[in-house]
């Protein structure tokens, strides 16, 4: 079978890993990786035995898909370009900076038949996928991801850079639509929100709250979930899962709950992402995380960036 041919475009510190990823499965070949700082680019050539080149335009015509690992504000011009020319497309998060431009990649994807998915990676987390089977009525979420300032992602909010990845994530065990948000925001370090907290309410009236910076000393990865008879903590970090259940029969002295934790294996997320993105191309499946997915995070991601900016005036 004739492999596919893939590059990575923009090789920074994510990208760099991105690139490796796509060396390390089989059934690929890594075409390229290109920068437009070409030093960067032909450094990481180097380092996994490929080309390197500057200008995406190069790679049309030589590449059957790209992961996209460019800053934000260059993912719907690059995501566009490459979907134009019936190249598959995954991109990293947020899939772009607007809810308007990434409907129109969702819908330049599917008029051409083309796969675009998009890197909310913590869906591959084992400790989620571990976990998720056993969340069938979310009532309650609650979220924080907290990080140190590195400048990688402040050209957009902290909702769009650190935030989105948990909004991914409550808007598939949700189920449901949301139809209010109550949030605050302050600019710390950057001219632009570095913290934010949401509250998130839904049609089916379950509710999370969500809190995102990334101006702390300790770093924080944990998602809460609560439904009827149990609640589920995950620290995506360490791979911690601990789940507290009532129990059946409650005894004089005994706890009415029952406790158990178990850490899983950390797993590469990102490598089982980019396996995701292959399988789909080659075997026709749905994405993981589809454009439409995005999209959805997107505008919600939307409607707490307004509610910030309405109580800023």
């Amino acid at each position: 079978m004739k492999k596919l041919r893939t590059a990575v475009v923009g090789v920074g510190y994510v990208g760099r890993f991105h690139a490796q990823k796509h060396r390390a499965i089989d059934g690929i070949e890594l075409v390229a990786v290109c920068d437009r700082d070409l030093q960067r680019s032909r450094s990481v050539a180097t380092e996994v035995g490929t080309h390197a080149v500057q200008d995406a335009r190069e790679l049309l015509g030589l590449v059957d898909a790209v992961t996209i690992a460019a800053t934000t504000a260059e993912h719907f011009a690059l995501a566009r370009l490459f979907l134009e020319h019936g190249v598959h497309v995954l991109v990293e998060k947020p899939l772009t900076r607007t809810s308007a431009e990434a409907a129109l990649l969702t819908q330049l994807a599917a008029e051409h038949g083309l796969k675009l998915q998009v890197g909310h990676v913590e869906r591959f987390n084992p400790a989620l996928r571990a976990a998720r089977e056993t969340m069938t009525a979310v009532r309650f979420i609650e979220c924080h991801r907290l990080a140190p300032f590195k400048g990688r992602g402040a050209d957009v909010n902290v909702v769009l850079d650190v935030m989105i990845h948990d909004l991914d994530l409550i808007l598939m065990l949700m189920g449901s639509k949301p139809v209010g948000v109550s949030a605050v925001g302050i600019p710390v370090l950057t001219d632009d929100v570095d913290i934010a907290n949401a509250r998130i309410e839904f049609g089916n009236g379950a509710i999370a709250n969500v809190t995102a910076s990334r101006v702390s000393t300790t770093p924080q990865q944990r998602f809460r979930v609560f439904q009827s008879n149990q609640y589920l903590s995950i620290d995506f970090a360490s791979g911690e899962l601990r789940r507290v259940t009532k129990r059946a029969e409650l005894r004089e002295g005994n706890s009415p709950l029952r406790e158990e934790a178990w850490m899983l294996d950390k797993g590469d997320n990102l490598l089982a992402e980019t396996r995701a993105f292959i399988d789909a191309i080659v075997n026709d499946k749905p994405c993981a995380v589809s454009g439409a997915d995005a999209l959805a995070s997107l505008e919600l991601a939307e409607m707490i960036g307004a509610d910030i900016a309405r109580r800023h005036r």
